[in-house]
């Protein structure tokens, strides 16, 4: 007998879809009254180019006021359309990203809206955007490397500071950065053999084993900082940092030119990652032996896939991904070494890849809303907005919180994932 099961679409939950409408409406009536009502008189100003740049484009100005009305009516125009139609996901998620853009743009032109301070800095804002999303792509990719493989990465804030310890350390010591951003990442892909060891060989909580790496690397690299680098700091933490590096003719683009394509090398190092993680887990036989393993070992397994050596493969990868992350915030950033200098990323990179829904591509757009929101509060505090910059900082962390809690919706895991296997 053979059965016959036609697909069933499962509509959105009535709460879920009046929660998505609430949402965009109340964007759009802070637009509106917070901040429409409250902007000063006056233009606000949005450079295109550096100063002494060439080309160089004209500024934008806008009635400040003005600007946060229609973007708040906009705003609450999608959230009506939201409420009366049955758009499809991808109209979804197009809504959701124009009513953030609005309010982030509605949120700039209030606090420049007859600022004596300065226009505000389109180039510098996107390339402060990319800056901060670095390590958080490089961490989200690796949390993908191994949770497509069914195993739990929490310890992505650990390969953070290993690799940056080692990197400043290494640089430092053999005068070389380059030598320095290989060390990084080694050092990244050792605390992956050693997660990899402890959750697939001896079948440790996955989660447990992250947190604990997590504090192990914390401690660690705190106490080779005091004992190494502050009484040596000369040998062992002496700021070698790489140079920007411009490509010619596409460096200058308007715009463009200088926010992607005359930047530090590790923005190139991200762009060659996404490219091949992206179509190598996606496009390729090993990345649909990957996907298998983190969906169904046990049938993986039964057509020949070895499931514990793709396991350990893909965990170390992902640690080798990450450490370069780490090295960036040394090597590739200040130069320095400093106790906690991820200060959390690596949770952070956790949360993109989640709101990315464990995909490179959708991780990597998960970490520039992140990384947008740091260099957002940034930029309000050039601006000298009224607001405690001790919410400034909170910004960040905040805008992971929402994503995760609110904007993510239902996402679904690996069916592996976090599970171990135990060959038959």
């Amino acid at each position: 007998m053979t059965t016959l099961t036609a697909p069933i679409r499962v509509s959105v939950p009535v709460s879920r879809r009046y929660l998505a409408v609430g949402s965009f409406i109340l964007l759009g009536l802070i637009d509106l009254i917070m901040l429409g009502l409250s902007a000063h008189s006056g233009d606000a100003v949005f450079a295109l180019s550096l100063p002494g740049a060439s080309p160089h484009l004209p500024a934008i100005r806008v009635p400040g006021a003005v600007a946060c009305y229609v973007l708040g009516a906009i705003s609450i125009a999608l959230g009506i359309a939201r409420a009366v139609l049955e758009p499809p996901r991808w109209a979804k998620r197009t809504m959701i990203a124009v009513v953030l853009i609005c309010f982030l743009l509605s949120l700039l032109a209030w606090a420049d809206a007859g600022n004596s301070v300065g226009p505000v800095q389109v180039v510098d804002l996107l390339q402060g955007t990319l800056a901060a999303s670095i390590p958080l792509v490089l961490g989200a990719l690796s949390g993908c490397m191994c949770e497509r493989s069914g195993v739990i990465n929490i310890a992505i804030e650990g390969q953070f500071l290993f690799g940056a310890f080692t990197a400043a350390a290494v640089a430092s010591v053999a005068g070389s950065v380059w030598l320095g951003l290989i060390g990084g990442s080694l050092a990244g892909g050792l605390l992956g053999a050693v997660l990899a060891a402890f959750a697939i060989a001896f079948l440790v909580d996955q989660i447990i084993l992250g947190v604990v790496l997590n504090v192990l690397a914390l401690g660690l690299t705190g106490y080779l900082y005091d004992r190494m680098m502050v009484p040596y700091a000369s040998t062992f933490n002496a700021g070698n940092t790489f140079s920007t590096v411009k490509i010619p003719g596409l460096g200058n683009l308007p715009i463009i030119g200088p926010v992607f394509f005359d930047a530090n090398v590790f923005l190139y190092i991200t762009y060659v990652l996404v490219i091949v993680i992206q179509i190598g887990l996606f496009s390729t036989r090993w990345g649909l032996r990957v996907r298998a393993v983190g969906e169904h070992p046990v049938a993986a397994d039964t057509v020949g896939i070895r499931v514990l050596w793709t396991r350990y493969r893909n965990v170390m990868l992902g640690g080798l991904a990450a450490g370069i992350g780490g090295a960036y915030l040394t090597v590739g950033s200040v130069g320095f070494f400093n106790k906690d200098i991820s200060s959390g990323l690596g949770y952070i990179a956790l949360a993109a890849m989640i709101f990315g829904r464990w995909t490179p591509l959708g991780s990597v757009a998960a970490a520039l809303l992140f990384g947008f929101s740091t260099q957002l509060a940034t930029e309000l505090s050039i601006l000298r907005v009224p607001v405690s910059s001790f919410i400034l900082l909170m910004a960040p962390y905040v805008a992971t919180i929402i994503a995760v809690a609110g904007l993510v919706g239902r996402v679904r895991p690996p069916a592996a994932d976090g599970k171990p296997y135990l060959k038959a």
